[in-house]
């Protein structure tokens, strides 16, 4: 089937569409911006990137579609590989892959990878404030 007829089909039907507030949003593996479009979607694409958490550890997996393999051998038809390599180093991979199977996604795929990253960095702690002025004339004189 066409990526056309396929979107038809599951634009406003899939079990992944998130409607709030008058925004369609999805949560289908492979769209990128969670948009609910043609372009970022993981269903209806032949070609999809997906940038998710890993199993264990840090760093980021990358799953790509396979366009060589039928349509009814599903678990055949992706390709996993996981990135530990830190954000610079990421981005260069993620602009290799995406440099030849889908350039218009480019943007999207760093963006979602500089979340994945940014989401694995420890919390910052915040320092108490340092009392200054009146309020530190009051806390001095009575302690």
């Amino acid at each position: 089937m066409s990526s056309d007829l396929i979107w038809l089909l599951i634009r406003d039907q899939s079990s992944f569409l998130v409607k709030r507030n008058g925004i369609q949003l999805t949560r289908e593996p492979g769209n990128l911006l969670n948009l609910n479009s043609l372009k970022y979607s993981g269903l209806a694409q032949k070609k999809n990137i997906h940038i998710g958490f890993p199993e264990g550890g840090k760093g980021a997996s990358i799953v790509t579609k396979k366009t060589s393999v039928p349509s009814h051998k599903v678990a055949k038809a992706s390709h996993k590989s996981s990135l530990s390599k830190g954000t610079r180093g990421g981005h260069k991979t993620i602009k290799n892959i995406l440099h030849t199977y889908r350039p218009d996604l480019e943007k999207a795929a760093l963006a979602r990878l500089s979340r994945v990253n940014e989401a694995q960095k420890a919390p910052s702690v915040q320092k108490p404030k340092k009392l200054r002025g009146v309020r530190a004339r009051k806390a001095a004189a009575t302690a």
